[in-house]
């Protein structure tokens, strides 16, 4: 049996809760790729998930973890779509029995996609998840159209950030929100119209910017009162996508009487989204967005650092150099 060494949740709570092992190796079954880990990034779910919000659906001690950038080591005698060698970044399944805090991790071959040719290892990891969340709230469940208008709640978050940009490809008018300091890296990314929450009302601004009418979408990445509030300006036959569920009740009154569509979006993993995302990286339409890189060893320091909040883009954990 062979080891690697990994971030181990040895109990829910704080991030303190994270230990260095040494663990075997995954087992790789014949649809299956074992991946030398390049690089990973931290998102919302691992904190989450951390401190115990999905309990029932985690067993200990585990390794979190959504999102990989690194070499194919070895395949499965099923996979005839890569070779050892491959550099390649995916995100594995939530939830799923590995995570990827780990120096190797294992993963179905239908879930994993050839990395950018234009980004290294530490850039791609900050993509799979975030930017396949906003594949699939914009594109897939959203269907945001050229000439559309959207609003993009936390316009310099993980998400955020690369829904904007993907808004932008797609050909739509950005408003999205942020704090005052990040009024110009949100502009920079593509926002057409960026809203400070602090200090603007951002119902009055859409309202007053459209006339009345309205937005054709919102992208919701906040939630609680959110959700409500957005439904006041999104125009008759609209859409509402959200990634954050409700935890405090909340009228949708005003959703039936528009004929609003509401999608709540649980990301799900496949190759075809992280192709299409490859395409727009690789003609520089898409770009990464780096809050900052860590060791992975210092996976506590990193958890920290997200859950201060104000982060701009993705958190990175670093394995190689590469």
């Amino acid at each position: 049996m062979e080891f690697m060494k990994a971030a181990v949740l040895t109990a829910f709570g704080d991030a303190e809760k994270f230990e260095i092992q040494t663990v075997p190796t995954p087992t790789l079954k014949a649809n299956q790729v074992l991946v030398r880990v390049c690089a990973t990034s931290i998102n919302p779910i691992d904190y989450q998930t951390r401190r115990g919000d999905y309990k029932e659906l985690v067993r200990l001690p585990a390794i979190l973890g959504v999102d990989v950038s690194g070499v194919i080591e070895a395949i499965g005698e099923a996979v005839t779509d890569f070779k050892v060698g491959d550099n390649v970044y995916y995100s594995p399944q939530v939830f799923g029995e590995f995570g990827s805090y780990a120096q190797y991790h294992v993963a179905d071959a239908a879930i994993v996609a050839l990395k950018p040719a234009n980004l290294s290892h530490i850039e791609a990891a900050s993509f799979p998840l975030a930017g396949g969340t906003a594949w699939d709230c914009l594109v897939t469940r959203g269907n945001l159209q050229v000439g559309e208008t959207v609003l993009i709640h936390a316009g310099a978050g993980g998400v955020g950030s690369i829904a904007v940009q993907l808004a932008k490809a797609i050909g739509a008018y950005v408003f999205a929100t942020c704090s005052s300091r990040n009024r110009d890296f949100v502009t920079e990314l593509g926002a057409d119209r960026v809203i400070d929450y602090k200090n603007e009302d951002y119902v009055e601004v859409i309202r007053q910017e459209t006339n009345g009418l309205g937005v054709d979408l919102v992208l919701d990445t906040i939630g609680k009162e959110t959700i409500q509030h957005s439904l006041e300006i999104i125009r008759p036959f609209g859409r509402l996508i959200s990634i954050v569920d409700i935890a405090i009740p909340q009228s949708l009154l005003e959703a039936w009487g528009k004929n609003l569509t509401i999608h709540f979006v649980f990301s799900p993993q496949y190759r075809a989204k992280l192709e299409a995302l490859t395409k727009l990286i690789e003609r520089h339409q898409l770009r990464p967005v780096i809050d900052s890189v860590f060791s992975w060893d210092q996976v506590v320091l990193a958890h920290q650092r997200l859950e201060q909040g104000g982060t701009r883009g993705k958190i990175v954990l670093k394995f190689t150099e590469n």
